[in-house]
Order: C-alpha cells, then structure tokens, then sequence
C-alpha cells in the first residue's frame, strides 16, 4: 500500500458519512457558508462545523474567510468526480 491508497481512502471515509456527502454535493454547485449549509441540511451548526472539520483534514474543502463569515469550497478533484458519479 502506497501512499496514493491512503489518500485515496481518506477521501472515501470522509464522503462515507451521510450529512458530509450532503454538504459536498452541495458545495458542488459554489461556495456557502456554514448558515446556508445549516439550513440545507438540517443539522445544528455545531455537528455542520465538526463535519466541515473532518472533510478539510482530508483535503477535500477549503476555506476562505470573506468578511465575518468562513466560506467553504470543494477543493478536491477526486472528490467532486465521486460526488458527480453518486448524483
């Protein structure tokens, strides 16, 4: 195993969970902040920032802080074609 498969890997266990494929699939179509992805996806704030957490520790989102707010972007190639496949 290389270090291609872990990344690889990461990536899958990060979009393994439902609300953070939600949120990727989301970010699909643009950048949001964590309010507009609260409010598509249902969840407190608190459980969108833990995930939003975990999916840029696996390289799949970055972040960028516009005014008082933190918006957030697909970042990952590997993830965007995983999210498009699964549409």
């Amino acid at each position: 195993m290389n270090a291609a498969h872990k990344h690889k890997a990461n990536i899958l266990k990060a979009l393994g969970h439902p609300i953070r494929f939600c949120i990727v699939e989301g970010l699909l179509a643009g950048e949001q902040n964590v309010g507009t992805m609260t409010h598509c996806t249902s969840v407190p704030q608190p459980t969108v920032s833990q995930h939003l957490n975990v999916l840029k520790a696996a390289g799949i989102l970055k972040a960028e802080r516009i005014g008082n707010e933190m918006h957030y972007s697909v970042c990952s190639a590997e993830a965007r074609k995983i999210a498009a496949a699964l549409k």
